[in-house]
């Protein structure tokens, strides 16, 4: 792309050609002018200094010009900073022949610049230019390369929910390269040491405007979900609350979809996110922006209980272990996507929070008026393979668990709406492939002494054959204070040791394992209902 941009700009343009006092010097050009009575050859001077008469008048005009080739030279920016860099990085070169030509017409009384010059008087002295010739194709790319670092992105004005106040919008920009290029030449011509860069104004979507009197003192829909304080997943904590601080505080007007990847951007070094674990061809490996997932997940369980509608969203390819199964949102910048849309007649606020190891994500709106409900029911699972990795690192015949299996499951979600007396159903179907059970055997040396890598630390995955789980104003008193009332079937899936039952390969280990999952917590007792 970059190629074909700058192939066009691949032309040689001779700069400056104009005398400050608005001559024309290239003699070729000026037609002969009366001659006026001979006499001695005017003052010239280059860049304002003056130029001596006889053999060295070129040097001098040579040394001047060179020193101005040599100096540095600032692009000014909008906001008063400035970016310095030489001539010679956009490609300028000092045109000698042009330059040498230019001093002995204006030191011939005969020729037509100086009877030109003679004819009109307009100035004490010919002041001649200094004839550079810019590369287009050098400046082109250079500039383009700033453009990376000197563009912004619009920010939408957006509501601070921490302090209940409007954030106004902040205009972005971009830089125009071909404008830039022109704006440095007209500065060359006129000998200056630096030029304006042009900006093209990027407005952003939202307007403060647009936001006054939004009401958000009601929670239309909420979801909380866990995670790990622990030190060595502080990278991953960070990730969580970077993501979270780009979508808090967003407003969706009537009929607005809210885009997870247009707002919180790409996961990547270069907008701060740090390397952490990621779900990847089923397994868990490291990646830039780890986490991620879990925000969009515990936003995609609170627009559910609100009501949003859902217009975009994948499943993971394995269970998650903070969000029940059902429930979790994937998303992959920029392939994978989670975006819903506001339904209703009013605006609604998003509210998402990462704070003492939970992550809370809340749909704010004017006042809840639908109940809703999660019905899901798990149809089938499918058992997990046991793979056997050869590791020269471990000493011969040692065994260690690196990944857990965790079963698929095929399983069908309903989402009930009720307000009054009407109610409206929708129906998924997802599908979670199994997640392989890798362990890793020991080929070196069996005298070799060296500590072992743990074992996986994850337990057998529970998942409950039927969750019903329900929010809205429809709840008791008792229990809407709660927000979500829960109630659960164990079934085949759901009690400790099913997965040895239905003949899949287990691994025991001697280290302590994390006791169930978010989708069965292991320290909640079976019975048919809890509130959370």
């Amino acid at each position: 792309m970059l190629q074909r941009l700058a192939a066009k700009h691949r032309t040689s343009l001779s700069v400056g050609l104009a005398v400050a006092t608005g001559l024309a010097v290239g003699f070729l050009l000026v037609p002969r002018a009366p001659q006026p009575d001979a006499g001695p050859p005017p003052a010239v001077t280059v860049l304002g200094r003056p130029l001596p008469e006889g053999n060295a008048a070129l040097p001098t005009a040579l040394s001047i010009a060179r020193e101005y080739l040599a100096a540095r030279f600032a692009l000014e920016l909008p906001e008063g900073g400035r970016r310095e860099l030489y001539l010679g990085e956009l490609g300028a070169e000092l045109d000698k022949v042009h330059l040498a030509a230019l001093v002995r017409a204006a030191r011939n009384p005969k020729s037509a610049l100086v009877a030109t010059f003679r004819a009109q008087r307009t100035a004490e002295a010919i002041a001649l230019p200094v004839p550079i010739v810019l590369d287009r194709t050098v400046a082109f790319e250079r500039l383009l390369t700033l453009k990376g670092e000197l563009d912004r992105l619009p920010v939408d004005a957006r509501l601070d929910l921490e302090k209940r106040t409007l954030v106004k919008e902040t205009l972005g920009r971009a830089l125009d390269v071909d404008a830039s290029i022109v704006a440095i030449e007209a500065a060359l011509r006129r000998g200056e040491r630096s030029a304006r860069l042009v900006f093209v104004e990027r407005r952003p979507q939202r307007l403060a405007s647009q936001l006054e009197g939004v009401k958000f003192d009601a929670v239309l829909g909420a979801f909380e979900t866990r995670y790990d304080r622990a030190q060595k997943y502080e990278a991953r904590t960070y990730n969580l609350r970077l993501a979270a601080s780009k979508l808090d505080g967003t407003v969706l007007l009537p009929g607005e979809i809210f885009d997870f990847n247009e707002v919180v951007g790409p996961r990547d070094e270069a907008n701060g996110y740090k390397v952490a674990p990621v779900i990847a061809q089923g397994e868990l490996v490291d990646g830039i922006g780890g986490g991620t997932c879990q925000i969009s997940g515990t936003l995609h369980a609170a627009a559910f209980f609100a009501g949003l509608e859902i217009v975009e969203r994948y499943s993971h390819t394995r269970p998650s272990s903070y969000i029940k199964l059902g429930l979790d949102a994937t998303v992959v910048y920029p392939t994978i996507n989670f975006r819903v849309k506001n339904p209703f007649s009013y605006p609604v606020v998003l509210h998402q929070t990462v704070k003492n190891g939970i992550v809370r994500a809340e749909i704010l709106g004017p006042e809840r008026k639908k109940t809703v409900t999660l019905v899901r029911r798990i149809l089938s699972a499918t058992p997990y393979e046991q793979v056997e990795r050869p590791d020269k690192e471990l000493p011969h015949g040692v065994r260690v668990l690196t990944q857990r299996g965790v079963p698929g499951f095929k399983l069908r979600r309903y989402r009930i709406v009720r307000e009054g007396a009407h109610a409206v159903r929708e129906r998924w179907d997802d599908v979670y492939p199994p997640t392989p059970q890798i362990i890793r055997v020991g080929t070196g040396n069996p005298d070799r002494k060296a500590s072992l890598p743990p074992n996986d630390s994850h337990s057998e995955y529970l998942a409950d054959e039927l969750l019903v789980m329900t929010q809205g104003p429809d709840l008791d008193e008792e229990v809407a204070r709660g927000e979500t009332f829960e109630s659960r079937e164990p079934g085949r899936f759901g009690a400790a040791g099913w997965t040895e039952k239905a003949g899949m390969p287990q691994f025991r280990t001697r280290e302590r394992t994390r006791g169930g999952t978010q989708d069965n917590p292991a320290k909640i007792k079976e019975k048919s209902g809890k509130r959370t």
